[in-house]
């Protein structure tokens, strides 16, 4: 079974070997959801109702992926970090505890999703109309809420141990299966937005049983539920866990808030349409974004695995080879979302009027998008190495002291209307990501070559 290996071998293969099997399994990963819009779109009558309001859905889904994140993520740098120091038992125990908050924290979220998805929805802005499609979307959709968190929540670990074909073909079996079982439940079997769901349920529940049976019979370090006796041990290493995927949490919870907040201000500025306008804007950033996250996810354990190593050479041309393929990536799609917007729009829904306003929006949402990148380096840099504070602080700066003042500010104080929400986000772009990136430049440059310092000093016996 051909795996990746961190410590020998080219930065650039190391990374490449890494991230392009994420960026297939990342790309069919967004079929999950898409697939749903895509099709929800197209149901004769009531399509750009039902797209609206399966979006208001979207905040519940990314609470879900981000608790996932919170555990994988966050074990699977410091799994990485005991690898590299050739501490196979406890990069073990880290896996252990992660899967196990997993598990209970899944089951904790289907039960309160169950009693309380109206309000929550009304919450979010649904209306009337809006809660005919999206309740009982949510409904189904909660029932695969732990096989939704498995399949998510632990293949960062396949990865992290070097299998990173095996981690793409965990994703392709959910997403195929969602691909065929769409169209059949939602048209064949006319059950229509009840369908998208049913279809999704079914395709998560085959990618967590692959996930699963891979980590308990095949993987090197094998992942188990934690024993009752192991608990009062375990308590160190689940607070190093969350705290580390905190930033990622934040980011991904921060992210559901901002769209709880933009479609509430676009209901009252623009109505139901400029939700679905939204709806279709966020689909886009999720097509755009995969490649970034696939690159940043495929890099991750090699930063943090040769940072364990102490081998900061590795980590520097990691970081630069990251950077680098970012950048040219954006600058060839932020080329597209502005000089052919409507090719993206259409892949979601062919609406005139939908089309009319969604093109200056997505230009406006997207105006300043390259700066992102650099939030997305620096983030990835301070989970990878294990860098707390910084990764949640600004994970925070740029969404909650940011974009959602703003979201209210340009709109109202600023009578700039729908308009006002789309260009938040541009504008936190440049400050939040500007900051966040020279930061890690200023913090983690200078510990890199403490730690080179410090080997050639060992290697010559100066240090004992």
């Amino acid at each position: 079974m051909k795996r990746v290996d961190f410590e020998n071998g080219t930065i650039t293969s190391n990374i490449l070997g890494a991230s392009l099997p994420m960026l297939v399994a990342q790309i069919l990963s967004l079929l999950y959801n898409i697939v749903d819009r895509i099709y929800i779109a197209r149901i004769p009558h009531i399509g750009t109702a039902a797209l609206g309001a399966v979006g208001l859905c979207f905040p519940v889904i990314v609470i879900i992926t981000a608790f996932s994140n919170l555990f994988g993520s966050g074990g699977a740098p410091l799994f990485s970090i005991e690898r590299g120091k050739n501490e196979p038992q406890e990069a073990k125990k880290i896996m252990n505890i992660s899967f196990s908050m997993v598990c209970i924290c899944a089951i904790v979220l289907m039960v309160i999703g169950f009693l309380f998805a109206r309000p929550i929805l009304v919450l979010f802005g649904a209306s009337k109309d809006a809660l005919i499609y999206a309740y009982p979307y949510l409904m189904l959709y909660l029932i695969g809420t732990l096989p939704s968190m498995i399949a998510t929540g632990m293949n960062p670990f396949i990865n992290a141990q070097g299998y990173s074909t095996i981690g793409m073909l965990s994703v392709t079996i959910g997403a195929v299966t969602n691909l065929l079982l769409d169209p059949l439940f939602i048209f064949v079997f006319g059950l229509g937005v009840r369908g998208a769901a049913i279809a999704t349920v079914i395709s998560q529940t085959l990618s967590a049983a692959f996930v699963f049976f891979f980590l308990t019979k095949k993987a090197e370090l094998k992942v188990r539920l934690l024993k009752k006796e192991e608990l009062a041990s375990c308590t160190a290493y689940a607070k190093n866990i969350v705290s580390l995927g905190t930033a990622g949490f934040i980011m991904q919870l921060t992210n559901s808030l901002v769209t709880i907040v933009c479609n509430n201000v676009l209901s009252v500025t623009g109505g139901d349409i400029y939700i679905s306008v939204m709806t279709i804007v966020s689909s886009v950033r999720q097509l755009v974004e995969t490649p970034i996250y696939a690159i940043n996810e495929g890099t991750s354990p090699i930063l943090s695995y040769n940072y364990g190593a102490r081998r900061p050479c590795r980590v520097r041309k990691a970081g630069a080879m990251m950077a680098l393929m970012i950048l040219g990536y954006t600058a060839v799609m932020w080329s597209i979302i502005i000089i052919a917007p409507k090719t993206l729009i259409g892949i979601f829904s062919s609406d005139a009027t939908l089309m009319k306003d969604a093109v200056p929006a997505l230009k406006q949402y997207f105006a300043a998008f390259i700066c992102m990148d650099m939030q997305y380096i620096g983030q990835t840099v301070f989970k990878s190495l294990n860098k707390k504070k910084q990764a949640i602080f600004f994970s925070l700066l740029r969404k909650v002291f940011i974009v959602v003042p703003l979201t209210y500010l340009m709109p109202y104080a600023l009578h700039m209307g729908t308009d006002g929400v789309f260009l938040a986000e541009p504008v936190s772009n440049v400050i939040g990501g500007g900051l966040c990136f020279i930061t890690m430049l200023l913090t983690v440059l200078p510990e890199l070559k403490r730690m080179e310092r410090n080997n050639a000093l060992y290697e010559t016996g100066t240090i004992l």
